[in-house]
Parts: C-alpha cells; sequence; structure tokens
C-alpha cells in the first residue's frame, strides 16, 4: 500500500490513486484540477485553504489502506 506523506504533491498523490480526488475535494480543496495546485505539496494546498493537512493525510491514508485490504 501507498503512504501519502504531506510533502508529497497533488499530482503525485492523485497518481497512487485517482480515487484520492474526491477526499481533497470533500475537504474544501475544490481546485485540484487547476495547473497551480499540481505542483503543491499537500501541506501547501492544505495552508493555502486554511485545511488541516494532519486530518486530510490520515483521511487519504485510511481511504487507501481500506481499498488495499478490501
Amino acid at each position: 500500500m501507498a503512504q501519502i506523506t504531506k510533502d508529497m504533491i497533488i499530482a503525485d498523490i492523485l497518481a497512487v490513486d485517482p480515487g484520492n480526488a474526491a477526499i481533497l475535494m470533500a475537504s474544501g480543496m475544490g481546485c485540484i484540477g487547476c495547473p497551480a495546485s499540481q505542483g503543491e505539496s499537500l501541506e501547501e494546498a492544505c495552508m493555502v485553504h486554511g485545511m488541516n493537512v494532519d486530518e486530510v493525510l490520515a483521511d487519504i491514508n485510511a481511504y487507501l489502506e481500506k481499498k488495499a485490504n478490501a
């Protein structure tokens, strides 16, 4: 199972699993398709959007773990 970290860029997080887009968007990051966001780290993107990076990171990794164990 891939482990996402807060220093990974959004493009790499989406490459690991496109389903991560839904988690990011549900968390309040509606601009993940914008070219500028693709080069931002998860931590940078969360900071810009006023989001708690640790919560988003936990949601993404829980999703990936659940999917790997299904």
